[in-house]
């Protein structure tokens, strides 16, 4: 969608938002239910037979001029969202996306799949539970196999053997049917476990939420040999920011003021605690216990940033996410919103080429890259880009980067093409070496 097109969107927006609001039309509806009311209660409490006709009379002009109020606030809602209804249609108009081919058209699995992990792992249990029931049915073979997730017999998905979620050699283990190559990538996902799982996320995520550390601790410390064989300080973090919530005493942290809060407290867990992060942390240690020496004033010390925690909670949160998710084989974030926020972001200027090219009769017809950089940010970026500085061609998995002896890296069609014999010479400096020498890479 061109610039001018997003500008006027955003105009009709603009006039939407002017537009009254409808709580004046449930200030409306407050008046005609007191009206009513005092109407009843003049009516109920009458002796005078003649006093409920009058009072009814009475009545009548002002609910009916509430009742015109509150029409004409309708109305002008309904009117507003037609009006921002008619602009989105004409922006973004319902057709057909300009690809020849639809590149998952022929793996419908593997596309329940991703939506199955997605809402196990946005906490969606019941949807995703109703969406594997129904999905079933609509794979191919699903009637003779174990086509999306087990529901009634999960296997032991403990942290000592995290999932692979991209797993090349299914047959290696046993969360693994013997069926087709893409349904096994499914049956390794146990909806059931992976929902407890996930629920045990999600209490720690909200206990962290609450300015509660005790659950997330214990689950570190259970997990902490996996933890440490990642070279993860998540354990530590954890620690450090329990010290300083401790510190900081009951008058901020809200923790009982007794001998384990305040000062002293903060001295005892670290006494407890500390010991055994001494290897990797003592340095981090140290500053800490010197901040001790500047507590009277320690807004002013260089200590100051250590104590900051108004961040502190939402960065251990999400450090806490991401080992939980990689000690289950999975990633941080779900792939399926990754695609979906990264398409978002790439699919207009994308269509907006395709379409100008099919106008000119300019199609791009290389298969394996774009005609140019798909403008995505750096945190969508996973694999870089590399470029073999003889050819001049970037390297696809058919002719992959490749690194020579001498640590140079050409594309390995390049490569192929200097051999003479089994032998070749670096075009970049005197060293020789044969091809079975080259290594190939994945940057």
């Amino acid at each position: 969608m061109g610039g001018t097109d997003m500008e006027d969107l955003q105009q009709e927006l603009a006039e939407v938002f002017k537009m009254p609001r409808l709580s004046s039309a449930v200030s409306n509806v407050d008046r005609i239910i007191e009206l009513l009311s005092a109407a009843r209660e003049q009516v109920a409490g009458a002796l005078d037979p003649h006093t409920a006709s009058l009072t009814m009379a009475k009545l009548q002009n002002p609910a009916k001029v509430a009742f015109d109020k509150v029409n004409d606030n309708l109305k002008d809602a309904s009117q507003a969202h037609k009006k921002i209804g008619k602009a989105l249609n004409e922006h973004f108009p319902n057709k057909p996306l300009p690809s020849d081919h639809d590149a998952m058209a022929n793996h419908p699995a593997l596309v329940n799949r991703a939506i199955a992990m997605h809402l196990l792992r946005e906490g969606q249990f019941s949807v995703a539970s109703t969406f594997i029931e129904e999905a079933q049915g609509s794979v191919p073979n699903a009637s003779t196999s174990q086509t999306i997730l087990d529901l009634e017999d999960p296997p032991d998905l403990g942290t000592a053997e995290p999932m692979d979620e991209d797993a090349d050699d299914a047959e290696a283990s046993p969360l693994f049917s013997s069926t087709s190559s893409e349904n096994r990538e499914i049956t390794a996902f146990h909806s059931q476990e992976l929902q407890v799982k996930f629920a045990e996320m999600y209490r720690v995520l909200q206990d962290l939420k609450a300015r509660n550390l005790l659950p997330a601790i214990e689950w570190a410390r259970e997990n902490s040999a996996e933890l440490e064989a990642r070279g993860s300080n998540l354990e530590f973090e954890l620690g450090h920011l329990q010290y300083v919530w401790l510190f900081k005493g009951s008058a901020v942290n809200g923790l009982p003021d007794d001998e384990n809060n305040g000062q002293a407290g903060a001295i005892r867990y670290a006494q407890k605690h500390f010991p055994r992060h001494q290897g990797r942390h003592l340095h981090e240690i140290q500053r800490l216990v010197n901040a001790l020496a500047y507590a009277s004033n320690l807004q002013a010390s260089p200590y100051r940033a250590l104590f900051e925690t108004d961040d502190a909670f939402a960065e251990v949160s999400s450090s806490f996410t991401r080992e939980f998710c990689s000690l289950l084989g999975l990633s941080a974030e779900s792939p399926l919103y990754i695609a979906a926020t990264a398409g978002a972001l790439a699919l207009p200027q994308l269509v907006k080429y395709t379409t100008a090219t099919r106008s000119k009769n300019t199609e791009w017809t290389t298969v394996n890259e774009l005609a140019f950089e798909t403008p995505l940010p750096k945190r969508m970026v996973y694999h870089s880009i590399f470029v073999c500085p003889v050819s001049k061609e970037q390297t696809t998995e058919d002719n992959p980067p490749m690194i020579i002896p001498c640590g140079h890296v050409l594309a390995k069609e390049t490569l192929q093409k200097l051999c003479k014999g089994s032998r070749f010479k670096c075009p970049y400096c005197p060293n020789e070496g044969q091809m079975k020498d080259a290594r190939q890479i994945i940057l």
